[in-house]
């Protein structure tokens, strides 16, 4: 059986995507791997041993291209309302709250959120399948 154990984004500056990270999910820098033209970067935090892998490469200075092929990463937290109230205050710019509910019961409350490097993020209310 396979674990899913990260998931990994190449992010133009080091400093500011662990400072959002941070102040985002309580992500931590769990291990550092610095090689001659890139380095690694896991996070992670006490939720979860899942980890978010960022890449690094030396030199560059043009931000990545995302394309239209990245979807999102996604979170579940406890209480989404205070989460979103708690970004809002942090400067983050969470988009709006949703509930989710296409056949009239909501079946998801959740907000998007972009990292510094454009990546999304869904901040998803804990329960259902989503824990």
């Amino acid at each position: 059986m396979a674990k899913a154990i990260h998931s990994m984004i190449r992010v133009l500056d080091e400093a500011r995507s662990l400072a959002f990270y941070e102040t985002a999910f309580g992500l931590k820098v769990a291990d550092r791997l610095d090689f001659e033209t890139f380095t690694l970067v896991y996070l992670s935090n006490r939720e979860s041993s899942f980890e978010v892998e960022l890449t690094i490469n030396k030199g560059r200075t043009e931000p990545y291209n995302l394309g239209d092929g990245y979807g999102h990463l996604a979170v579940s937290v406890d209480d989404v309302d205070a989460e979103h109230v708690r970004m809002l205050a942090a400067g983050l710019a969470p988009r709006k709250l949703v509930d989710f509910a296409p056949a009239g019961s909501v079946i998801a409350r959740f907000f998007f959120i972009a990292d510094p490097d454009g990546y999304q993020i869904e901040v998803l209310q804990r329960g259902g399948r989503y824990l």
